[in-house]
């Protein structure tokens, strides 16, 4: 079937799915860093949001109500960047557009 403008749709569908799976290859390859406290607590995130590591400095520990919000501060802080570098990428691949609530 073609669209105006002689868009086939079964190839726009093959480009959407070739883009779907290079975004997946681009989020189980990104990684990105993240602190909290000064450096006290720091951890790694995948871009599948999956956390694969959390440092805690020992000083950390003295206060447990501080840690806990510290590693709170660190996962969430890490979890804002893999949105922001995923918005980034998907909305390059899209030439600019924004999409709200996507991830």
């Amino acid at each position: 079937m073609k669209f105006p403008g002689g868009n086939d749709i079964r190839q726009m569908m093959k480009q959407a799915q070739k883009m779907q799976e290079q975004m997946a290859k681009e989020m189980d390859a990104l990684r990105v860093d993240a602190t909290a406290g000064g450096g006290m607590v720091k951890c790694e995130m995948t871009g599948n949001k999956e956390l694969t590591y959390i440092k805690i400095e020992p000083e950390a520990a003295n206060d447990i109500e501080m840690l806990q919000d510290l590693i709170v501060a660190a996962v969430n802080e890490a979890n804002r960047k893999v949105e922001e570098s995923m918005q980034s990428k998907l909305g390059g691949a899209l030439g600019g557009l924004k999409i709200p609530g996507l991830m």
